[in-house]
């Protein structure tokens, strides 16, 4: 699914290099976020110049870069700059315009490309792909049916009761558990899309989960395929809180076809970059239960973010060397870790009142790695950093993390 320019036989764009005019080796990427100023930091360490197209002044991934465009996404005179500057081009987040990757591949290589995201900006399409998938794959996702017209939602009322009750989303812009409504009956169902402005919905069948995970894969131009081991995550209304990455954090039979599952979609998808895939755990009466894919992000991932500080080679090196045509190192994990997030919560007191974490209480405790990512107001349920915590063993790692998590209140505890 790669449009635009021919990039099957990329040559690699060499960090130190220059281009025809002679400007040095430029990566760019369009977004200014937290997993753009990772994405930055890992291209800088490299010796790659970074150009960061995002309309706010202050983004963190802007703060960071050689160059900041500060532009909207569809702005044709900051694309005109990006694509000077720049001898590839990746996205830090799926909403980007697919038709901004677009038009940018007719000049540059970009990863991954436009087809790629226009799927995972869409659920509808998502499903779709993940179903015609499921014979290659291994895994299915959740019965679904699409919501559109109010004939479609009278059609799951008369016909489709098996898949109440579920969870309706919105077929685009979801994410961190917005877009989504829990519904029991045809009544709520009903009352529920006309919530969302009766737009574009999937109705997913509600299953009884008993754990999430996701796998990060990484492939380049020329087909090359790694990945890490699964995490296993949880949440909390819909936003990732903890995020287990060791051996034996799920049963290796689950994590081994979670794990193959992935690269087979990226395989499908002629992918190129850092792909995510989720997986829900669901009891269906065996030992471990079965997988079922819920969603990609065609990105790295908050859930891959213990990569940093736990494997030699992290998620946004991996990014970095995908769209640069470099070659793909197989990570090697080489301790346990456990990631918590940092929301805007733990800066504000029980009246909404702002207080400063007790960070040195924090940076106190052994194996603690602090990323805060540069913004500049703290807002609750606003992703402000992470914590990773890592040790020699599995068991320190979760004693690390239950202390810095009861010193900072952060939800999730009893999942620690």
């Amino acid at each position: 699914m790669n449009d635009g320019i021919h990039v099957a036989a990329m040559t690699p764009i060499f960090p130190g290099s220059e281009n025809a005019a002679g400007q040095p080796a430029t990566l760019g990427v369009l977004g200014g976020g937290q997993l753009g100023r990772m994405f930055v930091q890992a291209a800088q360490r490299l010796g790659y110049f970074t150009a960061v197209l995002e309309p706010d002044a202050q983004s963190p991934a802007g703060q960071v870069s050689h160059h900041h465009i500060q532009a909207n996404y569809n702005d044709p005179a900051g694309l005109a700059q990006l694509a000077h500057l720049c001898q590839a081009i990746t996205t830090e987040f799926e909403n980007v315009p697919a038709q901004t990757l677009q038009t940018l591949a007719l000049t540059r290589p970009v990863a991954p490309s436009a087809a790629v995201v226009g799927i995972a900006q869409n659920r509808i399409e998502e499903k779709a792909h993940f179903t015609a998938c499921a014979a290659v794959s291994g895994v299915s996702c959740a019965p679904y049916a699409v919501i559109e017209t109010p004939a479609q939602l009278q059609a799951i009322q008369d016909e489709r009761a098996d898949l109440l009750p579920g969870i309706l989303k919105t077929a685009r812009m979801g994410y961190d558990g917005k877009g989504q409504v829990r519904v029991r009956t045809a009544a709520e169902l009903a009352a529920a899309w006309t919530e969302l402005d009766g737009v574009a919905c999937v109705l997913e069948k509600m299953l009884p989960l008993t754990a999430e995970c996701s796998v990060l894969v990484a492939r380049g131009w020329n087909g090359q395929v790694v990945s890490f081991a699964p995490q296993r995550n949880v949440h909390v209304e819909g936003i990732l809180a903890v995020t287990h990455a060791y051996e034996g954090n799920m049963p290796l039979a689950l994590a081994d076809r979670a794990r193959a599952a992935a690269i087979s979609l990226a395989q499908h998808l002629d992918y190129v970059g850092v792909l995510c895939v989720e997986f829900f755990v669901v009891d269906d009466g065996s030992e471990h239960g079965c997988l079922v894919v819920n969603e990609m992000a065609p990105r790295p991932h908050n859930s891959g973010h213990y990569t940093i500080d736990a494997c030699d080679a992290s998620q946004f090196d991996l990014q970095v060397h995908a769209m640069a045509g470099l070659p793909l190192p197989q990570p090697r994990q080489h301790s346990p870790a456990i990631m918590l997030n940092l929301l805007g919560d733990v800066w504000l007191d029980a009246d909404g009142q702002l207080q400063e974490p007790d960070w040195y209480a924090v940076l106190s405790l052994p194996g603690i790695h602090l990323h805060l990512y540069g913004k500049l107001e703290a807002r609750a349920g606003r992703k402000m950093g992470h914590l990773t915590i890592t040790g020699p063993d599995v068991a320190s790692v979760k004693t690390g993390a239950r202390r810095a998590a009861g010193l900072l209140n952060l939800p999730g505890l009893d999942f620690i």
